[in-house]
């Protein structure tokens, strides 16, 4: 039997592993902790593109404990206040809850780039997963993501590079996600090129680049590709319409892979981490909401999730899109007066409790001066109508007396 290439001593061995994708929006930190709550092994944090990272500051949120990787627009400069809260925050992790758990995906074209963005967070993760399989604009037009699986050979120098700098200098892992290409040829090829990089693991979405996820996974070439990555005793995590912990081990036994990834289904409910049925989109969301207070997460990106977890029969469907903070959330979820408490902090952490006083107090005045402005109206047409009728008497009494005036004789010529 192969032996499979060393894990690194601050990485992980992605084999027996299932674990939650890299997803845009939908991988934010509630997300994750949400789904390690719910049994995921490792969780993948959305992909971040080198150029975003280079340059920002590490900070420790002192209210939350959070890692956060953040930078200033750049008119301001950075006064390392980790309370000022004005940073765009670029990147946020648990250093507890997500430790040993946390796999960071880079978005890269670039060899240098990718060596200096991973030495920058590579202290706080488990490994770092080089992004080579997503097939949308944003990725492509910039060479990163599936436009990769075309210069293979940049991408093995990518890998190269980071498995020679990141590894002895921090002590994780390097892996890659790809997808299928058209033939099994072609993949065939580029996995046995990408398996002689030193690489630890291997993710297959087994899906083409021009494939949509509304379109079934192939997996075809699932059994060849876990064939080339044992070989190389590189691990192999298949990705493609997986949904729940019992169907991802038959997978697993069936094409001889080392672990599975889920992600459309997670993001709907990740309780599918979990043996059995799936909980109650109640307990699911409740638990995110939780979650998304304590680290801090952004009120846009929060009820973006709560829209794939609350089904859209539900009454409070609506209602969750009118919120404006956390306060209103968990009162229309009706969670309670504990809830209620922290989404005031939260609120006020964000500057949202600040920002809803300041309106009110700006509806308050415009109502106000709005009331005043009637008022004054108000009085001017009554000044209106009374100088009318005191100027209409006098006038009335003249033409009564001229009516009243009868015209003198005319005297007759001599």
């Amino acid at each position: 039997m192969p032996t499979p290439v060393p894990i690194p001593p601050n990485g992980v061995d992605y084999r027996g592993k299932l674990v939650l994708a890299p997803m845009v929006r939908s991988g934010e930190l509630p997300s994750r902790l949400t789904a390690l709550s719910y049994g995921a092994d490792l969780v993948w944090g959305p992909e971040t593109v080198d150029r975003a990272l280079i340059g920002t500051v590490r900070r420790i949120n002192t209210r939350t404990g959070m890692v956060e990787y953040t930078r200033l627009p750049s008119n301001q400069t950075h006064t390392h206040d980790p309370n000022q809260g004005i940073e765009n925050v670029i990147y946020r992790l648990d250093p507890v809850r997500e430790k040993h758990k946390l796999i960071f995906q880079l978005g890269t074209s670039d060899a240098e780039r990718a060596v200096a963005a991973a030495r920058i967070v590579a202290g706080d993760v488990a490994g770092i997963d080089v992004n080579a399989g997503c097939p949308k604009p944003f990725s492509t037009s910039g060479g990163m993501g599936a436009a990769l699986l075309k210069a293979p050979e940049k991408l093995a120098g990518i890998l190269e590079a980071l498995v020679g700098a990141i590894v002895p200098e921090h002590g994780v892992g390097i892996s890659v996600k790809i997808r299928l290409l058209e033939t099994a040829e072609e993949t065939e090829l580029l996995v046995r090129r990408l398996v002689r990089t030193g690489i630890t693991g291997l993710t297959i979405h087994c899906r083409t680049t021009p494939m949509r996820p509304r379109e079934r996974a192939i997996r075809g070439q699932l059994r060849m590709v876990a064939e080339v990555c044992r070989e190389a005793g590189v691990a192999c995590v298949m990705n493609g319409d997986v949904e729940s912990r019992e169907q991802a081990e038959r997978l697993i036994e069936e094409f001889g892979v080392d672990g599975a990834m889920i992600a459309t289904a997670a993001e709907k409910n990740p309780s599918c981490f979990a043996r059995g049925p799936l909980r109650s989109w109640r307990e699911v969301v409740e638990r995110y909401v939780v979650f998304a207070m304590e680290v801090g997460n952004k009120m846009g990106n929060t009820k973006f999730m709560l829209n794939q977890m609350v089904p859209g029969r539900e009454q409070v469907f609506k209602m969750v899109a009118g919120c404006k903070g956390y306060e209103d959330l968990v009162t229309a979820l009706g969670m309670g007066e504990e809830a209620i408490a922290k989404a005031k902090e939260a609120d006020a952490a964000d500057g949202f409790a600040l920002a809803k006083r300041a309106r009110e107090e700006a509806k308050k005045e415009a109502a106000r001066v709005k009331a005043e402005e009637r008022a004054r109206e108000r009085e001017a047409s009554l000044k209106r109508k009374r100088d009318e009728s005191q100027g209409a008497s006098p006038n009335k009494k003249l033409a009564d007396q001229v009516t009243e005036i009868k015209p003198a004789p005319v005297a007759n010529a001599a």
